[in-house]
């Protein structure tokens, strides 16, 4: 409370000069350094996104299926039958990279949270992580912690981790992603939301204690990396996933019951952000005495226990005189339950310490009325096409192997392997598909679940990168039969204080929303994560896509693996063999350069409608989408993903270029596995929904083969499946 706030002071907090006469203003006076420490979490760009809500507002979030978009913890979705689906994606990018295993844990933690502070029994996990080159010295040591805090945490608190992607670049050595994504399930009639209502209802505290940990994350996840970013590690969460969930389990059995008001999980700037948020939202105040917020350590001050991150807390707001229904519960589940505040009309936040005042604040100003930057921003440069005649010709088949054991491409078993993805007996499609799949308990219905993105797209044209991402979801929901209903997203930039990178912010969100606007894809929830860059330099842009949709019968879902021999292989989608931003440029030609392929999304959402119908008549054995790398490498993933290493023989037309037809990642197109009982019909349905559709080879043999060349499926998938397990053994020189 003594503490003199001087201009270093305000900017070790993160806070402006200008931002910081705006805080005159609105107390009238000085804030000491509790206050003073509240306004730097508050309004830090985690938790107020003030330099991005202003592009945020431009996105579709409404549908009629859509039952609260942004602005809770999640957002909801109706799938019938009196069930909704809660979902959301964050970040934990800077914790990950400052203390890899409990960033990455603490991630998972916090995102559980989201969702079942409303009401949802979580059914899965997915994760979209992005590391730096594998030759970079802190690379191995960066991956081997993130997936033993994911694996970790999500083994042990019993939801399953069902898919995700990994990818390498440069442009994260010294910033690594990490977003984690959780889907849950309720019932639509039992959503519970965070606006506290009920002048002189309690404010609970449950969950576990309230340590030092954490302490200024918000903050520090708002500002660029430098040469000290390794000091910040105190400023990471400490996850404990056993006690997750034994809160799992109790707010679940608390909802059961009819006591609760609100509720919010502590997540981002802690019990401030929380308390902060639900008196906001239901216009009153509170008055909280820190006494008696349970502690595991001595002598914290107010500054300390308001702004700490310790995990797995929630706050609550109670039915008055139902105290002891809670407390009962949260004690036989042996979780601290304290009674810290009640709820006033003030419209103040009153913070005790010790019996004295400790910081006396207006919340509105806070929650509501934080900084709104319309920040400088210039179009980003757009990349020409590239000129076909530059592109070097190689050999199909060895381009094949190249690319099918690059860092990108390769087999991400190793990674997969390590999370218990089949707990809770409902994971329908493993880790390894287009899309994981998951039954919804006790009936044939399933959600499907992807994240993506190509940041290589975003950095050569962000608005037809952030228009990808989009429409890659949305393909790989529909190739294993799924409806698309909604996305969450999870927008990682570099400092949006520089006009390129406000730019890229700026048009990935304007692609993003036409592409779900255009799609029926609307967006129910998300987070933002800038200011990812290290000694100025930025990460590409990485706008991921998290995607939701609907099987209406499991039993209809298909897969990418090859069933049988003997079958045509149908390549729905026009190919044109673009190679600009292509891995084949990257991988093989040691180029990056080029503009992205072009995103019709009107023939997305006919090719979309036609896979789905097709899959949903079992007129398709096989389903893929075609992305990275091409139709070649699509067609030997589905051959490594077969049982028996089912080949196949490709018949390329002459009215391409060899490498571009095999290599060119034009959007908008499947691989499908079509038996000859169903070729005519599926030919036939496809001149119905006007998508290009032709006969490219059949299936059968032990070998891919094209243009008079031919590998052993054998072989590719020791190479797809044998680079990171060498990768994280070592035996991959780190030079």
């Amino acid at each position: 409370m003594s503490t003199q706030i001087t201009p270093e002071t305000v900017a070790a907090h993160g806070i402006t000069p200008d931002e910081y006469k705006l805080i005159l203003d609105i107390m009238g006076r000085e804030p000491n350094i509790t206050e003073l420490g509240i306004f730097s979490v508050m309004w830090s760009e985690h938790c107020s996104y003030k330099s991005s809500k202003k592009w945020l507002k431009t996105l579709p979030t409404e549908a009629p299926w859509v039952i609260c978009g942004p602005g809770e913890n999640a957002g909801v979705i109706d799938i019938g039958d009196g069930q909704a689906v809660i979902f959301k994606m964050e970040s934990h990018n800077h914790p990950s990279f400052i203390e890899p295993y409990q960033g990455a844990a603490t991630g998972v933690g916090g995102i559980l949270r989201d969702v079942f502070t409303m009401g949802a029994r979580p059914i899965a996990n997915m994760n979209a992580l992005r590391f730096g080159e594998p030759k970079h010295p802190k690379t191995r040591h960066l991956v081997a912690g993130v997936v033993a805090g994911i694996g970790g945490y999500g083994n042990c608190v019993g939801v399953p981790t069902v898919g995700g992607e990994t990818n390498f670049h440069p442009s994260y050595n010294g910033n690594i992603l990490v977003n984690a994504m959780t889907v849950g399930l309720a019932d639509k009639d039992r959503i519970f939301y965070s606006a506290a209502a009920g002048v002189g209802n309690p404010v609970v505290y449950v969950g576990s204690k309230t340590g030092r940990d954490g302490i200024h994350g918000a903050t520090m996840a708002s500002a660029e990396f430098d040469e000290k970013s390794e000091e910040k590690r105190p400023t990471v969460q400490v996850g404990d996933p056993f006690t997750e969930k034994l809160l799992i389990e109790a707010c679940l059995e608390l909802m059961a019951t009819d006591v609760i008001v609100a509720i919010q999980d502590m997540g981002a700037a802690g019990l401030t952000s929380s308390s902060f948020e639900m008196a906001s939202k239901g216009g009153l105040g509170v008055d909280l005495d820190l006494d008696l917020v349970p502690m595991r350590e001595q002598g914290m001050s107010a500054y300390e226990i308001m702004l700490s991150e310790s995990q797995e807390r929630m706050l609550m707001i109670l039915k008055p005189g139902k105290e002891d229904v809670a407390r009962a519960i949260f004690e036989k589940w042996e979780l601290d339950f304290a009674i810290i505040g009640r709820l006033t009309d003030t419209g103040r936040m009153v913070l005790k310490r010790h019996g004295a005042v400790v910081a006396d604040l207006p919340i509105d100003p806070l929650a509501q009325a934080s900084p709104e930057y319309d920040r400088p921003w210039v179009t980003p440069e757009k990349r020409p096409v590239v000129d076909s005649a530059s592109i070097a010709d190689h050999d199909p088949i060895d381009a094949l192997k190249t690319l099918i054991a690059c860092p990108d491409l390769a087999s991400k078993r190793w990674i997969w392997e390590q999370y218990d993805h089949m707990v809770l007996c409902d994971t329908a499609q493993r880790p390894g598909g287009d899309a994981a799949v998951v039954r919804v308990h006790g009936t044939k219905k399933a959600i499907a679940i992807t994240t993506d993105v190509t940041p290589r797209y975003c950095l050569a044209d962000p608005y037809e990168g952030g228009r990808q991402a989009v429409a890659e979801a949305y393909r790989n929901l529909s190739a294993v039969g799924a409806l698309p209903l909604a996305v969450t997203d999870n927008l990682n930039f570099g400092n949006p204080q520089k006009p390129e990178i406000m730019g890229q912010i700026v048009e990935a969100i304007r692609g993003m929303g036409q592409a779900c606007r255009e799609l029926d894809f609307p967006v129910v929830s998300g987070n933002v994560s800038l200011y990812n860059e290290t000694q100025g330099t930025a990460i590409l842009p990485t706008p991921t896509i998290g995607g939701v949709g609907l099987l209406a019968d499991v039993g209809t879902m298909a897969t990418l693996a090859f069933k049988a021999a003997g079958h045509s292989i149908v390549l729905l989608g026009e190919t044109k063999g673009w190679l600009g931003a292509s891995l084949y440029l990257r991988e093989v030609c040691g180029r990056e350069d080029g503009a992205p392929p072009p995103v019709m999304l009107h023939r997305e959402r006919r090719a979309g409608e036609l896979v789905r119908r097709l899959i949903g008549d079992g007129q398709v054995a096989a389903c893929h989408d075609v992305s990275d790398g091409g139709v070649l490498v699509a067609v030997a993933e589905m051959a490594i993903a077969s049982d028996r290493l089912i080949g196949a023989t490709l018949d390329a037309p002459h009215t391409v270029a060899l490498t571009a037809w095999c290599f060119g990642e034009d959007q908008g197109r499947y691989v499908l596995e079509v038996g000859d009982d169903d070729l005519a019909m599926v030919l036939e349905a496809a001149a119905e929904h006007d998508v290009a559709a032709r006969v490219i080879g059949r299936t059968g043999g032990p070998a891919i083969g094209v243009g008079g060349q031919a590998v052993a499926v054998e072989e590719l998938k020791a190479r797809n499946e044998g680079w990171l397990p060498a990768f994280m053994g070592g035996e991959i020189a780190q030079h």
